[in-house]
């Protein structure tokens, strides 16, 4: 399908709309597709026929100390990102440190049974087994 002959002049039309806050078929926003809505025409007419009139527009958002809203929105997600990342330092630091404890307990209680065990198999051995009763709420 072949761009309508005033697609360009569409386009710059719109770019001027949307820098001067006048935008009358799109948000308005700083974006190709805010572009390609305001000029009537698709968003791949910006990203492959007419390149040149995307980068001019971005080129103009900058000149004009706009940032464009697609670089706003990248920008706010990195910082939630970031805090994402830090966040997830902090617990598994905290994790580490929490198998760390665990690992010694474990390790305590191995040493403590081995004692115990060995204990009870002494035939002067202070140390009772003692009978164990099924839970009540075992299904034995």
């Amino acid at each position: 399908m072949s761009p309508a002959p005033d697609e360009r002049d569409r386009i710059r039309a719109a770019m001027d709309r949307i820098l001067q806050g006048t935008a009358q078929h799109s948000t308005g926003a700083l974006t190709i597709v805010a572009l390609a809505q305001e000029a009537g025409v698709p968003r791949n007419a910006l990203t492959q026929r007419h390149l040149d009139l995307k980068n001019d527009f971005y080129t103009q958002v900058t000149a004009r100390g706009q940032t464009p809203h697609s670089e706003i929105r990248l920008r706010q997600q990195i910082v939630k990102l970031k805090e994402l990342r830090a966040k997830d330092a902090t617990e598994l630091a905290q994790l580490r440190t929490d198998v760390e404890h665990l690992v010694r307990a474990v390790n305590q209680l191995t040493a403590h049974n081995r004692q115990l065990l060995h204990a009870l198999s002494q035939p002067t051995s202070p140390v009772r087994a003692l009978l164990t009763q099924p839970h009540p709420d075992s299904s034995h």
